[in-house]
């Protein structure tokens, strides 16, 4: 293990899903830009959800992997930002690799940025804390009331439709698929549409469901980004339901599935903005409406999409620990295992 012996950690879970934040005490990551680190933590060669071995892929497994971490969860290490025009950069990573857009992290890195006056705040209003990530520049406005966070607003990259009913065979039959671009590339599909609820005792189909989808999809010219490799191929499957309206627009619930068969267990910041580009172009999400969007927890992100294709995603990130991670030279785990 070529890793520090100690990494030391701050996490937040926003919506119920993970985020480990790490700003101190990394290996140096080569690159002028934060697309450009991320390049070079994945390494030559390699790809989002295979990246090369090497001194930074060594503290993301140590951290990720059991015992010390688990399938489920995410984090970001904390890099320079692209210029001054920013606050920080951040390589985001999960079980299998590192991605280029998370919108839950960057909720979660707006509380952190305030909550412990890396980026100075009132006690009582909204602050911007802005963020260079992989796929460009994010904000997160951090609302505070009575001296404290009481949620967060991600501001996201423009969001594009890339396909529409894209027919793709599953086990469970064809699914109709769109796809869109928010930062990743995301595809949607309808739950039912093969034969499926999202609920909790659906997890092992819809997670084979958007295994299968994202693996079909790995060569469909509609996840090709014109900025690149880094940014192309779909990294997230939304299956998702409709429930009833709310009088300030629709109201879905979803599950999505990305990697390798990770679940997020919040609605995913990016994947809503990916859903709010298409009920947008289905005229289903107007000026002044918001998209209530459930998780398979039953956590909920609030989304609205503008004229220019930026999408807005507000939700609540929570404090859960601060962590000192100790790797022991003479442990035959290394870094640990998945299950």
């Amino acid at each position: 293990m070529t890793a520090p012996t100690t990494v030391r950690t701050v996490d937040y879970h926003t919506a119920g899903e993970p985020f480990r934040i790490v700003a101190e005490g990394l290996p140096p990551v080569p690159g002028d830009t934060v697309a450009e680190r991320c390049a070079t933590a994945i390494g030559p060669g390699g790809s989002g959800t295979a990246p090369r071995r090497g001194p930074l892929d060594e503290v993301r497994r140590l951290l990720v992997q059991e015992p010390r971490g688990h399938a489920g969860m995410y984090g970001g290490f904390v890099v320079p930002p692209d210029d001054d025009g920013a606050h920080f950069g951040v390589l985001f990573w999960h079980k299998d690799g590192y991605s280029t857009a998370c919108g839950h992290g960057t909720m979660a890195l707006g509380a952190w940025a305030v909550d412990s006056g890396r980026v100075a705040a009132p006690d009582e209003g909204d602050v911007q804390v802005r963020i260079d990530v992989p796929s460009g520049r994010v904000a997160a406005t951090v609302h505070r009331a009575q001296g404290r966070t009481t949620g967060v607003t991600f501001r996201n990259v423009p969001a594009r439709v890339g396909a529409r009913k894209v027919p793709v065979a599953t086990t469970l039959g064809i699914a109709e698929v769109d796809i869109a671009h928010a930062g990743a590339c995301y595809a949607s599909v309808r739950a039912r549409d093969l034969g499926l609820e999202v609920t909790r005792a659906a997890l092992p189909e819809l997670v084979r469901a958007g295994r299968e989808i994202r693996a079909a999809l790995a060569t469909h010219p509609a996840t090709w980004h014109p900025d690149g490799p880094l940014l192309s191929g779909v990294y997230g499957v939304v299956l998702h339901e409709e429930l009833p309206d709310t009088p300030f627009g629709p109201h879905q619930r979803n599950v999505t599935v990305f990697a390798d068969g990770q679940i997020d267990r919040s609605p995913c910041g990016s994947g809503t903005s990916a859903r709010l580009a298409l009920l947008a172009e289905d005229g289903r999400l107007g000026p002044g409406e918001d998209l209530l969007h459930e998780s398979v927890t039953g956590t909920v992100f609030t989304g609205r999409i503008f004229a220019d294709g930026v999408t807005e995603v507000t939700g609540t990130a929570y404090r859960t620990g601060d962590h000192a991670f100790t790797a022991d030279p003479y442990d035959a785990l290394g870094a640990g295992f998945l299950l």
